[in-house]
């Protein structure tokens, strides 16, 4: 355990470290922590009205909106057994933004963006999935950059939104009956 806590820390130092360095840097990776679950939402939603493959592409938007949702429910139930205190409350870390009043583990941040990747690398798209992971990953690393978690609070949060994508993709079947009335709409 104290293994990987030092590892957790280093990891976290190594990355918070550039913190304040280069104002330009920091400003991009306030941006990135403000901005990316926007983005990426708004990037989602504008392939709507997309025209090839519009129904499975639909589909496809769908099931990003709902590991998104359950991926959040999932960090939910996790908050009721872990409690962990930010890095900069800890001394881990330097904080360019606010402080959070919610715990560190997990991430939101990175389980929304990683639930969106993940549907997009289900669902077999990989030039999305591949734009879609790179911000993830862009994300997640601003989160640790401006101090407001540690490395494995983005990991963790990363297995929430990929666990809720693997579920949905179980479990909301392209071509169901309520699968065809939501893709149906507009």
């Amino acid at each position: 355990m104290n293994l990987l806590w030092n590892v957790d820390v280093t990891v976290t130092r190594a990355i918070n470290g550039f913190a304040g360095q280069s104002g330009l840097l920091d400003t991009v990776m306030i941006w990135a922590s403000a901005a990316g679950i926007p983005l990426l939402v708004l990037a989602v939603a504008g392939q709507w009205r997309a025209k090839p493959d519009r129904q499975d592409t639909r589909h496809v938007l769908v099931a990003a909106g709902l590991s998104f949702i359950l991926g959040l429910a999932i960090n939910q139930i996790i908050l009721l057994f872990v409690d962990r205190v930010r890095p900069y409350a800890a001394g881990v870390s330097e904080l360019l933004i606010a402080p959070s009043l919610d715990p560190s583990f997990p991430s939101d941040h990175a389980t929304a963006v990683f639930a969106i990747a993940a549907t997009f690398v289900l669902h077999q798209m990989p030039k999305r999935a591949a734009w879609f992971a790179l911000a993830a990953l862009a994300v997640a690393i601003s989160r640790i950059y401006v101090g407001t978690h540690y490395a494995s609070d983005v990991l963790g949060g990363a297995l929430s939104g990929a666990s809720a994508a693997i579920l949905i993709f179980l479990l909301y079947q392209r071509g169901t009956r309520i699968d065809r009335f939501i893709t149906n709409i507009l």
